[in-house]
């Protein structure tokens, strides 16, 4: 895995998001937009999975916590998804504790309640697994 092949990657994430958005516009519950990129993941032959548990061990002991993410996508990027009026930083903070937990290099965190995915409804994060890839 490469961060050139992570970032083309982001790019067809971002695209999908884009896709359901100009389809649905904002307004509508988080689980409708979910449903529909799961379809858009597909049909753009995305592997993902969808809305599985977040193991969280404390101290050795796995504490059951229930933490469901959204999507991790072709096992590598973290995909939370929001339909709120803005981005708060707690939502950051969701989507870097999913990656921490599950090792993975890059998230997306993408809020479809806005007019425009591509300036204001996404934010990409990476975090040290990123920093120790090869570019190519």
């Amino acid at each position: 895995m490469t961060k050139k092949y992570l970032d083309e990657l982001t790019y067809q994430i971002i695209g999908a998001a884009i896709e359901v958005h100009k389809a649905l516009g904002p307004g509508l519950l988080e689980s409708v937009y979910h449903k529909c990129l799961k379809q858009e993941f597909f049909s753009r032959e995305l592997s993902y999975h969808s809305e599985f548990l977040v193991n969280v061990y404390y101290k050795g002991v796995d504490v059951d916590a229930e933490l469901r993410c959204d999507f991790l996508v072709v096992n590598a990027i973290v995909v939370e998804l929001k339909s709120v009026e803005a981005l708060a930083p707690i939502h950051e903070a969701q989507l870097l504790t999913y990656m921490k937990l599950l090792e993975k290099p890059k998230g997306i965190l993408i809020n479809f309640n806005c007019t425009n995915i591509f300036k204001e409804g996404q934010r990409t994060f990476v975090n040290e697994y990123y920093r120790d890839l090869p570019d190519e």
